[in-house]
């Protein structure tokens, strides 16, 4: 068996005695190696999996490194192509650049960096912090924080939330609970929104969620709330999350994802208030990646079902 491993990521698939083949993730599939049986993908550009969808022929497998597959999915491959997603891979990192960016938010360390690049102690934030009025906003202790997508990743940040003292409820499409914490379905969303203090989105890009987080749900937010991206930037609309930073619904956001990446120069949110912004590294660095590639071409060939296959 024939298996592609783009040349983002090193991968140790020694266990396998198959032909690996390394190739570029930004350019058209060498036309000597489109006869392989195994795309691994990460970091491809789009025209890359589109060109490998369709001079592919014998292709059996797509496994991408990535926890949300929707490039992948949305490169054309054949039905009969299984496309399976690394869900799991990114599950600590992603819950501790999430835990970071709430922090961050939280206890305003954009103001408190502003004020030492400006090399000012910032006495108004002291009072604030410290007043029985506003002192809440300032801590995570006894915050209600609600979780969107409530899936490997949140099972990985929800306990960390916990532990200093949060009240975590999750939001998926069915009720119940997971990971040890409730969770609402969508028809109670709006009502749990009207107390949450953080909302964590980690939602993934599908047609369903495109533009999730919108007017309506900013509305439903109180103005002291704050709102964390680190799922996918199409689940945002980000004129309307511009709107509520500059008229006051937004206590502040943070985002490590935008709909167009990398954001461009002259993108408004740059110059947004109380907007936080990291360049999409939450995850960055699948952990286990050789572990899962290897057991999915391991079941490939013996005809057992595939680790997290999303479509095939």
């Amino acid at each position: 068996m024939k298996i592609l491993v783009p040349n983002t990521i090193k991968l140790d698939l020694s266990a396998l005695e198959d032909e690996v083949i390394l190739y570029p993730a930004d350019q058209p599939i060498p036309a000597g190696h489109r006869d392989a049986e195994v795309l691994v993908v990460w970091r491809n550009t789009s025209e890359n999996l589109t060109d490998a969808a369709r001079s592919m022929p014998r292709l059996r497998l797509v496994q991408t490194l990535a926890a949300g597959p929707d490039s992948v999915l949305a490169a054309g491959f054949a039905d009969n192509v299984a496309i399976t997603s690394g869900r799991s891979l990114h599950d600590g990192p992603v819950a501790e650049h999430a835990l970071a960016l709430i922090l961050a938010a939280v206890r305003r360390m954009d103001q408190l960096m502003e004020s030492q690049q400006a090399a000012t102690w910032n006495e108004p934030y002291n009072a604030a912090q410290s007043s029985p009025d506003t002192e809440q906003l300032y801590t995570l202790d006894g915050a209600n924080v609600t979780i969107w997508g409530f899936g490997s990743i949140a099972g990985r940040l929800a306990p960390l939330l916990a532990a200093l003292g949060a009240n975590v409820t999750g939001v998926a499409s069915s009720k119940g609970e997971r990971y040890g914490f409730p969770v609402v379905a969508d028809d109670e969303f709006h009502e749990v929104l009207r107390t949450t203090d953080v909302l964590v989105s980690i939602l993934p890009a599908t047609p369903e969620t495109a533009d999730a987080l919108n007017g309506d749900v900013l509305q439903a937010l109180p103005d002291t709330a704050i709102f964390v991206n680190v799922g996918r930037g199409a689940t945002v609309d980000e004129d309307a999350l511009q709107a509520a930073l500059e008229e006051g619904g937004l206590r502040v956001a943070a985002l490590d994802v935008t709909k167009d990446e990398p954001l461009p120069a002259d993108s408004k949110l740059w110059k947004a208030p109380n907007l936080i912004i990291t360049p999409h590294v939450a995850g960055n660095r699948p952990k286990g990646a050789a572990r899962i590639v290897v057991s999915n071409i391991k079941a490939l060939k013996e005809g057992s079902p595939l680790t997290n296959q999303v479509a095939g």
